[in-house]
């Protein structure tokens, strides 16, 4: 009996699994929820580039870890991601403690966290580079499922 050749993730499949993002030190940075996979489409830019390379090839069952550097993750800070804002940009009583996250809203609706560097005098200096550029970080997957990109499924047109 010939052997069914199993889907290996590829560009445009529908990809879920399990994950766990770390530092070095053991820091869980970001994980999937026990009952909550994450569900996502390669290339749909749901994850940075780097970490989408870890998955090609990968099987239903597979397990993967993985240590990537900032350039392959999410790369290093940009001191033009850095800003001062206006103390009156905060509400009166929001502490501004050095290291606190807060997610500031765009112009054009988009939502983004800015970190607490400095408060000098009347300026917030608010860090808007990744949380996690400039790091090492330890990509752990669970491969659970994989479909066929759209384009491929047959009845599609």
């Amino acid at each position: 009996m010939a052997e069914v050749e199993q889907m290996t993730i590829g560009p445009g499949c529908e990809v879920t699994m399990h994950y766990s993002l770390s530092l070095p030190d053991g820091f869980v940075a970001d994980a999937s929820e026990p009952e909550q996979p994450l569900t996502f489409i390669m290339g749909d830019g749901s994850l940075v580039q780097g970490l989408e390379f870890a998955l090609y090839g990968l099987k239903a069952g597979d397990t993967q870890s993985v240590e990537l550097d900032p350039l392959h993750a999410f790369g290093y800070p940009d001191p033009e991601n850095v800003h001062g804002l206006p103390r009156s940009d905060f509400a009166a009583d929001m502490p501004l403690d050095i290291g606190t996250v807060i997610t500031f809203s765009t112009p054009s609706g988009e939502e983004i966290d800015g970190m607490i560097k400095e408060v000098k005098g009347d300026e917030v200096i608010v860090d808007f580079n990744h949380l996690l550029a400039g790091h090492n970080v330890i990509f752990e997957v669970e491969i659970l499922d994989i479909k066929p990109p759209a384009s491929q499924i047959k009845g599609d047109t």
